[in-house]
C-alpha cells in the first residue's frame, strides 16, 4: 500500500512535500524594533550591505585569485578519455549455451544502454555458460571466467583493445 494519499482521480496519487519542507520566506526590514528590523541582518554599510550587493565565488577583493596564480603546468587526457560501459561476467547467465555475446546482443537483452558506447567486462560474479563473447575489453579475472566457463573472448575492432592499450584502463 503506497503513503501516498489518492484524491480519488482515476487512482492517480496526489503527491505533496513532507511535512516542513516548505518553509515560510523571513520577512526583514519591518521596522527597528524587531530582531531583523534597521539594517535587515545584512550588518552596518558595506559592499554586502547593499542591494544587488555581493561578489562572485573565489573573488579576493582585486587580488590575483588563488585559480589565476597557480601555474598551469602538464597535460591532463580526460577530455580525450575512452569512458567504457562496465558489465559484471554474472549478467551473462541470461544467454543460452553457445551464444554469442557482442554489444547489439547485449542491448536486445536490456543489460547495456547503448550499442554506441564501448563495455568492458569485469569479472564479478560467476558464469555457467559456454559463450562466445565480442566486446571491447575485459578484465583479466573476466577472461578466465569465460575460458573456464568453456566459452571465448574476443575483442572487436574500437577505439581501444587490450593488446593496444599498455595498461587497464576503464
Amino acid at each position: 500500500m503506497s503513503d501516498l494519499p489518492d484524491d480519488g482521480a482515476a487512482g492517480a496519487p496526489r503527491i505533496r512535500r513532507p511535512a516542513g519542507a516548505a518553509r515560510k520566506r523571513r520577512v526583514v526590514g519591518r521596522g527597528a524594533a524587531g530582531r531583523r528590523g534597521g539594517t535587515s541582518g545584512r550588518g552596518t554599510k558595506g559592499q554586502r550591505a547593499r542591494a544587488g550587493s555581493g561578489v562572485r565565488p573565489a573573488f579576493e577583493g582585486g587580488q590575483m585569485p588563488l585559480y589565476r596564480r597557480i601555474a598551469r603546468r602538464g597535460f591532463s587526457n580526460h577530455p580525450f578519455r575512452t569512458v567504457y560501459q562496465t558489465l559484471d561476467v554474472r549478467a551473462l547467465n541470461r544467454f543460452a549455451d553457445g551464444a554469442t555475446v557482442d554489444r547489439q546482443a547485449l542491448l536486445d537483452a536490456g543489460v547495456i544502454r547503448s550499442a554506441g558506447v564501448p563495455v568492458k567486462l569485469l569479472g564479478s560474479g560467476s558464469l555457467e555458460r559456454a559463450l562466445t563473447v565480442r566486446l571491447d575489453r575485459a578484465s583479466a579475472g573476466a577472461r578466465q571466467k569465460v575460458a573456464a566457463a568453456g566459452g571465448s573472448f574476443h575483442t572487436i575492432d574500437g577505439p581501444a583493445t587490450d593488446a593496444a592499450a599498455g595498461g587497464e584502463q576503464g
